[in-house]
């Protein structure tokens, strides 16, 4: 499949999306999807928030045979697990990693809130 013809079907199955070029027309990424990290209240994730900084990359692990949601796609940093992409928003992600697509994730926003939810938002993109 053309590059074109599979942003253009992505795109129309997705919404909106942000294509960003940098210096070079070859260094393109696209924006998939910002969202918070689900399940980040259940994991080690108040012993490893001081580690955590904006921009610091994390590493998407497809869990396909995960008995709670077939698409689930874990988050980690370094080795520790922070949560999941969350269920109503993982498909596309879950999709595209079981393709072989090279998908990065970073930390976009760090809040001090008492909600877990609200603690950490991720950017997943295609590099």
């Amino acid at each position: 499949m053309q590059r074109r013809t599979f942003f253009s079907r992505l795109f129309g199955s997705l919404g909106a999306a942000v294509v960003t070029q940098s210096v070079g027309a070859a260094d393109r990424s696209v924006l998939i999807q910002e969202s918070p990290i689900a399940g980040f209240q259940f994991h080690r994730g108040d012993a490893i928030w001081p580690s955590l900084v904006v921009d610091q990359e994390l590493v998407l692990v497809r869990e396909s045979s995960n008995s709670h949601d077939p698409d689930a796609v874990a988050i980690y940093f370094r080795q520790e697990q922070l949560g999941y992409v969350p269920r109503g928003d993982n498909r596309a992600v879950a999709q595209m990693l079981d393709r072989g697509e090279n998908l990065e994730a970073r930390i976009s926003k760090l809040l001090v809130d008492g909600d877990p939810w609200e603690r950490i938002r991720i950017t997943i993109t295609l590099c």
